[in-house]
């Protein structure tokens, strides 16, 4: 997901676990030599360090984290050096980019260890190309207070935004630069098929809907529910943001709430699955390898949704209490086939732009 902290910006190279040798003086070493694996990521890559220090002794590689912006940001970044990688391999492309990753073809086939332990439903390229890790559901949320205040009871349906009770309420990522924003244009396309999304973002439009570049931007600044939002004065008490971000507006309060203070619209949601891949011209191949065994190992995942406020795709894998007592189960996510949004994705963000932003 990401929860989702994606602001596109300069790379930032980020070391966990031991420094590698060549860092302590002397000739450096190629990466296989120095058993350093190099993982590319959006910024919301994060794991708790003890665990990944466990998978650094037992494997003997050391893990370096490159964290490159936004997930489509990182992305681009690697398909512009195609055959010469800035690492082993990419995490955080996620089911509406996977196309434009795979046509790339910067990822080399690899099926990962404990793969069987993973749903089914998850595994959308059968070519093994990139492994499922993680899965989140992209909705809206909103804030209770705001809503007990003025006695109106919370949307829970798309349809409900277009409501004139709700008029000016919404605020949004744009679907050109934030992968929320792209999630929710694509839960209308989901709802209301190609020939009727265009019609519902009229009617959004009309209603007074508010459009700004990034989830931080719309989350931590517009959002009148969140921690960050209540000190930037924000006035927007619906946000598209997470499932799961309820969870970290009580973790990060202090005192922590008996509830959160935030609640979320599952009638709004699409089903997001994030994917890591060994990429191409990888200098460590092999410890890429054993990098994405261990995302998919039950330590990782059980170890994840407090980290990256994300869901395990490993089925055996067990939520934490708090995930699973301010958390929501959406039960009916709004879904499009990824061939779908492989042929269309580019035509559906241009005429949203068109008719939204501009």
């Amino acid at each position: 997901m990401s929860t989702t902290k994606k602001i596109a910006g300069s790379a930032l190279v980020v070391a966990l676990g031991v420094s590698t040798l060549a860092a302590c003086g002397g000739e450096s070493k190629p990466a296989a030599e120095t058993k350093t694996i190099t993982l590319v990521s959006h910024d919301s890559f994060n794991v708790t360090p003890a665990v990944l220090k466990e998978f650094e002794q037992q494997s003997g590689y050391t893990v370096k984290v490159l964290k490159s912006g936004d997930a489509g940001a990182a992305l681009n970044q690697e398909i512009l050096t195609k055959g010469s990688p800035r690492g082993d391999v990419f995490f955080g492309i996620d089911n509406t980019l996977l196309s434009r990753g795979l046509d790339s073809g910067i990822f080399t086939p690899y099926e990962a260890k404990g793969l069987a332990g993973v749903g089914a439903q998850y595994q959308l390229d059968k070519e093994h190309r990139v492994t499922p890790v993680d899965s989140g559901d992209i909705c809206v949320n909103y804030d209770k207070a705001y809503f007990a205040d003025k006695k109106l009871a919370p949307p829970q349906t798309l349809d409900d935004l277009v409501k004139p009770e709700y008029k000016n309420l919404l605020v949004t990522e744009n679907a050109a630069t934030s992968s929320p924003g792209l999630g929710f244009l694509l839960a209308s396309v989901g709802k209301y098929g190609d020939d009727g999304w265009k019609a519902y973002w009229t009617k959004l439009k009309a209603n007074g809907v508010e459009v700004v570049d990034s989830w931080e931007a719309a989350y931590n600044e517009r959002f009148s529910g969140s921690a960050g939002g209540k000190k930037a004065k924000g006035d927007r008490p619906l946000v598209v943001s997470y499932a799961s971000s309820p969870p970290v507006e009580v973790l990060y309060a202090e005192p922590q709430p008996a509830e959160a203070p935030t609640g979320v619209a599952t009638g709004t949601c699409f089903r997001q699955v994030e994917f890591a891949g060994l990429l191409k011209g990888a200098k460590n191949e092999a410890g890429g390898k054993a990098l994405i065994d261990f995302l998919v190992s039950k330590k990782f995942q059980e170890d994840m949704p407090l980290q990256m406020f994300v869901n395990p795709v490993v089925k055996d894998a067990k939520l934490p209490d708090l995930f699973t007592k301010h958390g929501v189960v959406v039960e009916k996510p709004e879904t499009v086939a990824p061939d779908a949004i492989a042929k269309n994705r580019e035509q559906w963000v241009k005429a949203w732009s068109s008719l939204v932003v501009k």
